[in-house]
């Protein structure tokens, strides 16, 4: 393969030093790597790919990103928390908060790449010790802001996914899925957890998130899991498992392979009976490849990774060649713009509260490191019709950029609260944001 450790050190070191590799700027439109059809530009595999960090910032008292739309409003849900991830919400409507960053113990021995990655990461507002736990959020008298926050479990392995089966809730952390009893109301867990399934990790654990999701009967769970490269560089070996979304029947612990060749999935949500994720695409194949995507998960589905993109599109970088799995590489439904890093997934019927949007998908783009101009930092909506993506993307949320290009937030995980608003974890902001109706629009729509 072209790429090599030495190529991966240079990147970041230029990083480290504020400078961007191939300094090219795109000059495609970005709306046409979006949709059902994108646009697919010929391979730019240059020696030393562009790195383009946004320098993590924050944001100051009394500053948010924009709704464009007049008919919303963005206020703080909570703040003051610590690298906010994931976010779940229970049935009395509180809501669960992962904050939770790479493992303590990574995927480094030590030495000049571990020294870099973690400036690298520092600068992207990344470099946070992991927390390890679930935060427990309250909005007991309904006015948009939680005047509650517990710690409601601790000493967790960079939790992410959660996800509620009767009375069992279950945590995935970095390395295992693990459940805890939980009674309705409660607070606090201290029960120690159970675990249910071992999920790949060690010492080399390259997309370290893991998100689960249940089926819809609680019979099983199905959980993301990201590659352990860009594009196999490690080793297939180290590929085991992985790349993947896994099934897992929650009675016998007894998992399989339920799709295959996604990079690196990560949200999950049922459209109707079929199962959907978003998926982070490999780099350093240029400013405008591979548009990240959203795709129905079709069982024992193969999605092309790591020999083919969008498809059948082959990597000529990766040397080994599985020319039966390229044939049946399936094309994604709904391409997301290349390197817009989309994370948060979540998709409604039109039970929610924010006007002019109905049945669709709502995806959090937490942003590009290496794409110049930067993309994602944003949330958009996807409209849907009959469970399927119909038109264009319409933005929910924006200018976590500043004027500067700085970033005062990403946008992750995302969920509905008690009214429909909707909720949007900022990993470098540390706030919960709310997108709600806007004053005018409730005081002249009173039904």
């Amino acid at each position: 393969m072209l790429q090599t450790p030495s190529i991966s050190i240079a990147l970041l070191v230029l990083s480290v030093l504020g400078l961007s590799a191939c300094s090219d700027s795109s000059k495609l439109d970005p709306a046409i790597t979006f949709g059902s059809d994108p646009t697919l530009v010929e391979p730019d595999s240059s020696l030393i790919p562009n790195v383009n960090i946004a320098n993590a910032v924050g944001w100051l008292q009394g500053e948010k990103p924009t709704a464009p739309s007049t008919s919303m409003q963005v206020s703080r849900f909570a703040q003051d928390l610590v690298h906010p991830r994931w976010l779940y919400t229970l049935p009395n409507g509180d809501v669960l908060v992962a904050e939770s960053n790479k493992p303590k113990k990574h995927d480094e021995d030590g030495g000049l790449k571990q020294w870099v990655t973690q400036k690298v990461m520092s600068k992207a507002g990344a470099g946070t010790p992991s927390a390890d736990r679930i935060t427990l959020l309250r909005d007991a008298d309904k006015d948009g802001v939680a005047e509650t926050k517990t710690t409601f479990l601790e000493n967790l392995h960079s939790p992410f996914g959660m996800a509620l089966v009767g009375n069992t809730l279950y945590v995935a952390n970095t390395d295992a899925i693990v459940s805890f009893p939980y009674q309705q109301g409660q607070t606090k867990i201290t029960k120690a957890p159970t675990e249910l399934v071992k999920l790949p990790a060690g010492k080399l654990n390259h997309h370290w998130t893991k998100n689960i999701i249940a089926s819809k009967d609680g019979r099983k769970l199905y959980a993301s899991i990201g590659s352990n490269s860009n594009i196999a560089e490690n080793g297939f070996d180290a590929e085991l498992g992985r790349a993947a979304i896994w099934e897992i029947d929650i009675a016998t612990a007894k998992h399989r392979t339920f799709a295959s060749g996604l990079r690196n999935p990560v949200g999950m949500t049922w459209s109707g009976d079929t199962l959907w994720t978003v998926v982070n695409e490999r780099d350093e194949l240029g400013n405008d490849l591979v548009p990240d995507y959203m795709t129905s998960v079709l069982e024992n589905g193969f999605y092309g990774w790591p020999y083919s993109y969008y498809g059948q599109n082959i990597d000529t970088r990766v040397e080994q060649r599985e020319p039966e799995l390229v044939e049946r590489a399936i094309k994604p439904d709904y391409a997301l713009g290349a390197h817009t890093a989309s994370l948060g997934l979540l998709f409604t019927e039109g039970k929610h509260a924010l006007a002019g949007l109905g049945e669709g998908m709502f995806i959090g783009q937490h942003g590009s490191w290496n794409r110049t101009p930067k993309a994602g930092y944003k949330v958009i909506f996807v409209p849907f019709k009959n469970y399927q993506p119909i038109g264009k993307p319409v933005d929910i949320l924006i200018d976590f950029l500043n004027k500067d290009d700085e970033a005062q937030g990403r946008p992750v995980g995302l969920a509905l609260d008690h009214s429909g608003s909707l909720l949007v974890a900022d990993d470098v902001g540390n706030i919960i944001w709310r997108v709600s109706p806007s004053s005018t629009y409730i005081t002249h729509n009173p039904n």
